[in-house]
């Protein structure tokens, strides 16, 4: 028996948003993932293996979050989802451009061939991103 519903997507994610739209527009943007499905509750996303649901937080508790403009970065959580990507310069570009951000060129750091930088999600989330050389 197999996982694959017929799509291409052989790793998942779940990530849960105050405000699925703006999520869903940096994790396109930075990821250069297709928009499959766009629903009030969740949004599909798609692309190089990957199929990522930005998840709406239900009404009553998200209405107990409060997003600052920078975020605050939820940095205690125990997972930390890392991509790879052609250019951390044009993702850097792509999370400004969509409230997200990329910590400064001086925190780069290397391992096996890889420049490693971690950024921001437009919630605060933290991602990494990592670019081959």
């Amino acid at each position: 028996m197999t996982a694959n519903n017929g799509s291409e997507a052989r790793f998942g994610l779940v990530i849960f948003a105050k405000t699925p739209q703006t999520v869903s527009a940096f994790y396109q943007q930075t990821l250069g993932l297709s928009l499959i499905e766009a629903e009030p509750g969740h949004h599909l996303l798609q692309g190089a293996g990957l199929e990522l649901v930005i998840h709406a937080i239900p009404p009553a508790y998200a209405a107990e979050i409060s997003i600052s403009q920078p975020p605050q970065l939820r940095e205690d959580t125990p997972l930390k989802p890392a991509f790879w990507v052609a250019d951390l310069a044009a993702v850097r570009v792509a999370a400004e451009a969509t409230g997200g951000g990329l910590n400064p060129v001086s925190k780069t750091w290397q391992i096996r061939g890889a420049a490693v930088l971690d950024g921001w999600d437009p919630e605060g989330n933290v991602v990494q991103f990592k670019q081959r050389h």
